[in-house]
């Protein structure tokens, strides 16, 4: 599994060959730094440690320091691991977006949600609600209904869906089409919409 760190930039449309306009993502894509390998007889699997975006030297650990600097590159904000590259890779190599990627392949994203704090079972449920104040629904309209049985089991099931902490989870989403490659920016344009934030980090897969 290769892929490569990125960062969401925001959302845009293109308009396709048929004349339809397609809703895309645009990812500023590496490049990134190779700043470890992992092996079977040392680390016990193999793997490929890449990282993306700076980070002061002064905001860095001591450790961290001495991990950047056997692969003679500055600190980078995130690091991510991969199985596997198409190609063999060094200690120190750039990996750039159009080394992996190309036009109308197909990619996987993995980024963090947006978080929305405590919300209710409607909002994180899809929860229908009451729909209308008869029979008594005073302040309710929106509220969960019954949660649990009689005497027994006398508790509520694990897993039963409350309002509760909605977002901010890691999401993954599929077989996602690479519209455009601008190499020399950096940048792919992704069709649909993708997890997390403007100017958060994710991980494009393939």
């Amino acid at each position: 599994m290769a892929g490569i760190i990125g960062k969401k930039i925001g959302m845009t449309s293109v308009f396709s060959t048929d004349g339809k306009n397609i809703p895309c993502t645009i990812v500023e894509a590496g490049p990134c730094v190779v700043t470890q390998i992992k092996s079977q007889e040392k680390d016990g699997y193999d793997a490929i440690q890449i990282g993306f975006g700076e980070k002061k030297e002064k905001h860095t650990s001591k450790a961290l320091r001495g991990h950047f600097k056997k692969a003679n590159t500055s600190p980078k904000r995130k690091l991510v691991e991969f199985s596997s590259f198409d190609k063999e890779l060094n200690l120190g190599d750039v990996i750039k977006i159009d080394d992996i990627f190309v036009e109308g392949e197909y990619v996987d994203v993995v980024g963090t949600s947006k978080g929305k704090g405590f919300q209710g079972v409607v909002k994180r449920h899809n929860f229908r609600g009451v729909g209308d104040a008869t029979h008594g629904q005073h302040n309710r309209l929106r509220a969960p209904g019954s949660i649990g049985a009689a005497s027994y089991p006398a508790r509520v099931f694990k897993g039963m869906k409350m309002a509760g902490r909605t977002g901010g989870d890691r999401v993954k989403i599929t077989n996602l089409e690479v519209v455009k490659v601008l190499a020399e920016k950096n940048i792919v344009v992704i069709k649909g919409a993708i997890p997390g934030a403007k100017g958060s980090f994710v991980i494009l897969e393939k």
